[in-house]
């Protein structure tokens, strides 16, 4: 496949980083973040790329010629093709793609040139073929939720909506944004909007929300923006700890499974309604310090009142939705949630009969553990499971993970603690 680069823009939010060169050059650990994306795609095949230029964009060309020249940093050959796009009329960030569109006449990766990433792309693209879909968006959890616009797919992730940050949003929602990263058919370039400017977003890839052909991938690998000085920062310092390899999916990750009730929030017994869900003191600060490291945060929570016939689908997403909405309003996330909706006993009034069944997905069976492990490559021998109860204890334990108990009691746990907050500091340090 092959990929455009989008390397237009003019970063003006951070010209006080350099204002004389392009965004896509400035260097993060003394390597220019437009070398760092294409040494990403080279190391998975992927050599055949075009550049959209525009501001001061005989900087990148300099630089990196066709492709063949040697690397100023490493001293070898870039080893990519380079084809270049100079748009002398602004465009929009798509109007470029209809200029190049006897060029792109296959699937092909569409990213922005300004960001820093570390991505397993040819897992992106199966998950694009598999679907059959026209655009495959990368959509993640972010810090700031409730000032981004928001992704929402059914259960297959086929994009039903897609509000910008400007359009009013449900009281409660998933966490998901759009990454910036896409994989596109030239089928959406069959026909131009009549428009001098296209935005990709808004005149190509929202109008697909609803119709089955607009899928979203999501995933917890290391993607950021470096548009404001603080965020340049940011991935400055996560460079230099080596985050962003440590989260591509390609490598081992390792993860921190987090029970939900009086774990995460306030144990009332059986949780029925979103409106007695309230966070525990400190939970979302323990979440953003594993958000900060090299771990991913994973919930893992058995909840048999949907075999019991006492809560719907449809309602527990509801509490999940509001647990994501309450985190991000403190700048944390989770990066995914797993639940076990079966119940071994029978004899509930308005129980669900088909789910009224022992499983292994239960704690304390590790069957969600194992399936988080799978879909993210998970050492479980490098990760932790965190809980109040027993069940939590032996569900990590029997998944071979290392165990941390909140509360007293004695169950072989590796940690004890009174708090998530006190427990998460104590695996990090």
């Amino acid at each position: 496949m092959k990929c455009v680069l989008m390397a237009g823009g003019k970063g003006t939010r951070i010209s006080s980083i350099a204002s004389d060169i392009p965004k896509p050059m400035i260097k993060v650990c003394g390597k220019p973040v437009l070398e760092q994306e294409i040494e990403c795609l080279k190391s998975q095949g992927i050599t055949d790329i075009i550049i959209t230029i525009s501001h001061l964009g005989y900087v990148i060309q300099d630089y990196f010629g066709d492709g063949s020249k040697i690397s100023p940093v490493t001293g070898k050959p870039f080893g990519v093709n380079i084809e270049y796009f100079d748009e002398k009329v602004p465009l929009g960030n798509a109007g470029a793609l209809f200029e190049l569109k006897d060029k792109l006449t296959e699937d092909f990766y569409l990213l922005n040139a300004d960001s820093i990433f570390s991505l397993d792309l040819l897992r992106f693209a199966e998950f694009h073929r598999e679907k059959g879909a026209l655009a495959t968006i990368l959509t993640h959890p972010n810090s700031h939720p409730y000032d981004s616009g928001l992704v929402i797919t059914d259960k297959n992730g086929r994009v039903e909506k897609w509000l910008s940050k400007e359009e009013e949003r449900p009281e409660f929602y998933k966490n998901r944004v759009n990454a910036g990263v896409h994989i596109l058919s030239p089928k959406l370039l069959e026909n131009r909007p009549d428009a001098e400017k296209i935005d990709l977003d808004r005149m190509i890839l929202k109008p697909l929300a609803g119709s089955g052909k607009l899928l979203a991938y999501d995933s917890p690998e290391y993607i950021h923006d470096m548009g404001t000085p603080e965020r340049y920062e940011q991935v400055c310092n996560d460079w230099t700890k080596g985050l962003p390899e440590k989260r591509n999916l390609r490598n081992k990750q390792k993860a921190i499974f987090l029970d939900r009730d009086g774990t995460i929030n306030k144990y009332i017994g059986f949780l029925r309604n979103k409106d007695d869900f309230e966070l525990i003191d400190g939970a979302s600060e323990a979440i953003c310090k594993i958000n900060e490291s090299e771990y991913l945060a994973i919930v893992i929570t058995n909840q048999p009142v949907i075999a019991r016939g006492e809560v719907t689908v449809e309602e527990l997403d509801e509490i999940h939705n509001k647990m994501e909405t309450l985190l991000g309003e403190k700048g944390a996330y989770i990066n995914d949630l797993f639940y076990c909706p079966h119940h071994p006993d029978k004899g509930f009034e308005g129980e669900v009969p088909e789910l009224k069944i022992k499983c292994d997905c239960r704690k304390p069976a590790p069957g969600l553990i194992y399936k988080a492990a799978e879909k993210y490559n998970i050492d479980l021998s490098e990760s932790w499971m965190v809980g109040d109860g027993e069940r939590d204890v032996q569900a990590g334990k029997n998944a071979g993970c290392k165990t941390a108990f909140i509360g007293n009691g004695s169950y072989g746990q590796d940690l004890t603690g009174e708090s998530l907050k006190e427990l998460v500091e104590r695996i990090l340090d």
